[in-house]
């Protein structure tokens, strides 16, 4: 049984690891982008174009390893893009302005939490009626338009060419690894990360043991939505203005690299590397396609498929 038991957690822990690969392979050994797929330039391009996606889903493993789900995190990102726009356009220092935006992030992820334990609603409903909610802010603070806002600091975050030279990724990639590293010790290695796990396996018998289930979800809450918080700021540094209409099923990314990463939407699994990962394998594969010139729609269907068996696999686990 023991054995049996040792297997399967090596599989749930190898099968992204060999996703990842899968994918890799099938897009180095295309001829049509094979001498171009792999190269340093092109790697560095899609570890950029990752830390958005990779910061929600940060916040997100927790969400789902608790048993729960934010439909709200793309128009957050979109909300606090519009935010450090309009700041930084107002002359606010840059560093007052990502404060600002981050920690208005923050409120939208407590806020969700709050509900969900105050009212006892799902998760589903909460963060679907939040969605609605900060995208109509985004869209009323900007006036239904962009923000543009001047140069700064800021837009340096997402540069595909680092300043300093030596850096060689873009500050923001860096600060998606540490605060991912930071992550995975937290989840394994502190009294929250077990309490995240407890809930999100059983939560009555989380509620019997004594821990405090309401704000356990209320902090797990607001620790997405601070991570959306800093997702919008890189997506304003990114496009350089505040734009209300960004990241539109943003949130399906997100998801769906948790799913593929291993973290299961019953609750009581998933891991921050596992994610990571997740998030890779969505980046590749639309850097692949798009390098093939395949359209819009074939990127689409080929990552719905995957989302359904990553669901699937999950379920077939649990069962089993």
């Amino acid at each position: 049984m023991k054995r049996s038991a040792r297997l399967t957690s090596l599989i749930n822990l190898m099968a992204p690891f060999l996703g990842l690969i899968l994918v890799v392979l099938i897009f180095s050994l295309m001829p049509e982008v094979q001498s171009r797929f792999l190269r340093a330039g092109n790697l560095k391009a899609v570890a950029t174009q990752s830390v958005i996606v990779a910061l929600g889903a940060l916040g997100m493993t927790v969400v789902i390893i608790s048993g729960g789900i934010d439909l709200s995190a793309a128009s957050n990102i979109a909300f606090t893009s519009v935010i450090v726009a309009a700041a930084v356009n107002a002359g606010i220092p840059p560093v007052l302005a990502i404060l600002a935006g981050v920690a208005l992030g923050g409120l939208i992820g407590l806020t969700n939490g709050l509900l969900i334990t105050k009212l006892k609603l799902v998760p589903f409903i909460i963060t679907l009626g939040m969605m609605g909610i900060a995208r109509g802010l985004a869209k009323w603070l900007a006036h239904n338009q962009k923000i543009d806002a001047p140069l700064s600091w800021i837009n340096e975050l997402m540069a595909k060419t680092p300043h300093p030279p030596w850096l060689l990724l873009a500050p923001g990639v860096w600060l998606m690894i540490v605060l991912a590293i930071a992550m995975a010790v937290v989840l394994r290695k502190t009294v929250f990360g077990r309490h995240v796990f407890a809930v999100g396996s059983n939560e009555a018998t989380a509620r019997l043991c004594g821990i405090r289930t309401d704000r356990t979800k209320i902090m797990i809450y607001a620790l997405a939505g601070l991570f959306c918080g800093l997702a919008g700021v890189m997506e304003f540094s990114r496009l350089t203005v505040g734009d209300p209409t960004v990241a539109v099923g943003l949130e399906l990314d997100i998801i769906a690299a948790v799913v593929i990463g291993g973290g299961s939407l019953s609750g009581g699994a998933g891991s921050i590397l596992g994610s990571m990962i997740g998030v890779f394998i969505m980046s590749l594969l639309r850097n692949g396609c798009t390098m093939m010139g395949w359209p819009n729609y074939i990127q689409e269907i080929i990552i719905g498929v995957i989302i359904v068996a990553a669901v699937a696999l999950d379920r077939l686990r649990h069962r089993a």
